[in-house]
């Protein structure tokens, strides 16, 4: 999340009561900040008269390995509650570039980022259970529990996947956890975008369970497997005579791929979500410098020049997808959004229920709201 621009010091609460009270004795708009490793995400900051840090909230509060279950602090940096997990034998399976960069857990939510895991395991909004967070107004609200299953009604845990700290304070997050698997293997595909769309519709079509997929322009489709330690070579196997080509790679090629994901500097860099089939030819009409592409999610991170934000929006917008800007150069005006969704009243009226004052988080979504 965005570190903000109050000329105060930052606000940094250790636990709930104090979040609370941080709100409560504090007037006027409020930049929520997290470790900092998307400050550049979507709308600017507008300047605000205070910032809550929440990195102080940081911690695990119950851990239930038989019920494969973790409450932490919102605070949290995900890459060290992992390390907690380990010993277990489970972890959150969620891997976007930016948790070993320090991400916390409030703020992968609040962004709604992502990793190649998402194939399978989606993003944190499928892996949250329970949220805790503080309105504007102070109120402590409360979604969900520790149990695992499904509810009627109004899921605020969804509602503040990508809110990009707009709608209240994350506090406490409940999380599902997964079991770690004994062995991981990537099989390395050299291929142009059109023949790894291919080859993706072979591997997802049969028997052989991918938990990522991925393109990178550098002319590589990176399909990763994972299982038990005796059984990987052989489903590896099945998987390379299915495909008809194919190596297993030798070092951790994903390494590459959040390089690519975390952009160039010089250039801005757009996360595009669109119907999987449709993908391929988005890409294709844009000048993109570098492509990461999720060909079984339909989601891909590219980096393009600034001046051509605005028509890689609209073209997405045209093919029924969602795109938001995560980083530009200093200096350039690229638009963090495209033309608005069908659902903006309803997000706008979302926003004026829970932070009536607009307070929290203002310019983040500029110029929809």
């Amino acid at each position: 999340m965005s570190q903000g621009n109050a000329t105060a010091a930052p606000l940094r609460p250790t636990d709930l009561r104090s979040l609370r009270d941080a709100v409560l004795d504090t007037a006027g708009t409020v930049g929520i900040a997290g470790a900092g490793t998307a400050a550049g995400w979507a709308g600017r900051l507008a300047p605000v008269d205070a910032v809550l840090d929440t990195t102080g909230l940081a911690g695990v509060i119950t851990h239930n390995p038989a019920d494969m279950t973790v409450a932490v602090r919102a605070g949290t940096r995900l890459r060290d509650l992992q390390d907690e997990l380990a010993p277990h034998g489970q972890h959150v399976a969620f891997d976007a570039a930016r948790v070993t960069d320090g991400a916390t857990v409030g703020g992968l939510i609040a962004t709604a980022d992502a990793g190649p895991a998402a194939l399978v395991h989606g993003s944190l909004r499928d892996l949250v259970i329970g949220v805790t967070f503080v309105l504007a107004d102070g109120t402590v609200a409360r979604s969900g529990g520790h149990v695992i299953k499904n509810v009627a009604g109004y899921d605020l845990a969804k509602l503040l996947h990508g809110s990009y700290g707009t709608l209240g304070v994350l506090a406490e997050v409940v999380l599902r956890l997964h079991p770690r698997p004994e062995r991981t293997a990537t099989l390395v595909i050299p291929c142009s975008l059109e023949e790894a769309a291919a080859h993706t519709a072979t591997a997802l079509g049969g028997p052989h369970e991918p938990t990522a997929i991925e393109w990178t322009s550098d002319g590589v489709l990176l399909v990763r497997i994972e299982g038990t330690a005796g059984a990987l070579d052989a489903r590896l196997e099945r998987l390379r005579a299915a495909l008809g080509t194919g190596e297993v790679a030798d070092a951790d090629p994903w390494e590459r791929h959040a390089e690519l994901v975390r952009g160039e500097p010089d250039l801005a860099t757009l996360r595009i979500g669109v119907r999987p089939s449709r993908l391929p030819g988005v890409l294709a009409d844009l000048p993109t410098r570098t492509v990461t592409a999720g060909l079984g999610t339909g989601v891909a991170t590219v980096t393009l020049p600034p001046d051509a934000v605005a028509a890689a929006h609209a073209r997405v917008h045209a093919a029924g997808g969602v795109s938001v800007l995560r980083s530009r150069p200093e200096g350039a005006t690229a638009p963090a959004w495209g033309p608005p969704p069908s659902a903006l009243p309803v997000l706008r009226a979302v926003k004026a229920e829970l932070d009536p004052q607009g307070r929290f988080g203002p310019g983040r979504f500029d110029p929809w709201m």
